[in-house]
């Protein structure tokens, strides 16, 4: 390592990472723009909110059962291609709903369509892009680098969709769909210059793509750090994720109208983002198992005082507190699993931790609401937070790897020594 790879800011003048994370924003503010805009068009055609669902599903279904089979093509592939075919394939996507977006509510059927495809792409392009990151960089320089990537994709999800909604409103679907085809093409073109200082040539293809699968499962599961790490971040959101009951806390426990709901929406993400550009500029060195453990502890408390506070500014702090806890154990997560994981299952462990980041998601959001309408927002939100507390507590107790782990480079030996 040299002294311009420890110091802080180092990571920033690596080419080749500085190339990537320049081709991944371009394509991941194309993704945002054009997630919003697909959203208003298609609700500003039908006026059904059913429509909406069908928006967001026509693209989980692909990616929930592409998933698996992407991440064993990716460990057996080259990855670079992979992910290069699937932003052409959303290019592609884009210039399809240019198309159809001069076509009103006859094109809706067809904009459904192209979200299937577009979903089946999304579910190659997201672990070949978690994949690439630890063959571009140093294993020295590796965590600030995933602190810098968790910043930079948080930013471009917030200001991804005001830039959709600008453009939206200026040039209508036609010149935004057409800002995210250059978006992805611009993505592609500077993802062939990014060199791989450190890729191993693919894993050699046995048995049967389920057969190889269930050996990345099976891998997971004998590893206390890559297992607890994923588990824990899935229940945490799970349980605990406020984020789809701040409408009704907005309207009936703070009374601060829409543009306060913007306000509470913002402050987590102003959370998340700070954290990150710290972290990106001073990444963690020591006692990382227990401070991902103590992040979700806080994370829990925080919006266990969201959920019982009546004043604004108060809710507004917890959330922003959230925020910055959820970016460090986002952080913590991501860089305990690229350190615990082998190059060659990079692709189905990454499928996995995708999967499970999905699930926690949307199934956190049906979760917050069906509690919200059996108990009340403000008991759900208090169950949730208690919830969060409790996994932290157990998965404290259950994975004392993860817990006493000290270094993110200790990590792999932790796992190894754990299932010898």
């Amino acid at each position: 390592m040299t002294s311009n790879d420890a110091a802080p800011g180092g990571i920033y003048r690596h080419s080749g990472f500085v190339a990537f994370m320049t081709a991944r924003v371009v394509a991941v503010f194309a993704t945002q723009i054009q997630a919003v805009v697909v959203a208003w068009q298609v609700y500003d055609l039908t006026r059904e909110p059913l429509a909406l669902a069908y928006v967001g599903l026509a693209q989980f279904l692909p990616m929930l059962c592409l998933l698996l089979p992407a991440g064993d093509l990716i460990d057996r592939f080259a990855r670079k291609p992979i992910l290069a075919a699937a932003w052409a394939v959303s290019a592609l996507c884009s210039a399809m709903l240019w198309w159809l977006s001069g076509h009103g509510v006859a094109g809706v059927s067809g904009i459904y369509a192209v979200l299937v495809l577009y979903g089946c792409a999304r579910a190659f392009a997201g672990p070949a892009l978690q994949s690439l990151l630890p063959q571009i960089v140093p294993r020295a320089q590796l965590a600030q680098a995933i602190a810098v990537n968790s910043m930079l994709m948080r930013t471009a999800s917030i200001a991804g969709p005001l830039l959709g909604g600008v453009l939206y409103a200026w040039g209508g679907g036609e010149l935004t769909y057409l800002v995210c085809l250059a978006g992805f093409v611009l993505g592609s073109v500077l993802l062939a210059r990014v060199a791989l200082a450190h890729a191993e040539p693919p894993a050699v293809a046995q048995g049967r793509m389920w057969q190889r699968f269930g050996v990345g499962i099976r891998f997971i599961w004998s590893r206390p750090v890559i297992l607890g790490t994923i588990s824990l971040d899935l229940f945490a959101v799970l349980l605990g994720g406020v984020v789809a009951l701040l409408p009704i806390y907005a309207h009936e426990v703070l009374h601060v109208g829409p543009q306060g709901l913007g306000a509470l929406r913002s402050a987590m993400a102003v959370g998340e983002v700070g954290a990150g550009l710290y972290l990106s500029l001073r990444p963690l060195q020591r006692h990382v198992g227990m401070t991902m453990f103590a992040a979700v502890a806080v994370f829990g408390l925080a919006n266990l005082v969201f959920a019982l506070s009546t004043g604004f500014w108060l809710s507004m702090g917890a959330l922003l507190v959230a925020g910055m806890a959820d970016m460090v154990s986002v952080y913590i997560r991501g860089a305990l699993v690229q350190f615990s994981t082998p190059d060659a299952m990079r692709g189905r462990v990454q499928a996995v931790n995708m999967l499970f980041i999905g699930s926690s998601n949307e199934l956190g959001e049906f979760r917050a609401g069906t509690s919200a309408a059996w108990f009340g927002a403000v008991p759900a939100a208090v169950l949730g937070g208690l919830c969060t507390l409790g996994v932290v507590g157990a998965w404290t107790r259950i994975f004392g790897t993860l817990r006493r782990l000290d270094r993110f480079e200790d990590a792999a030996q932790a796992d190894l020594a754990r299932s010898g």
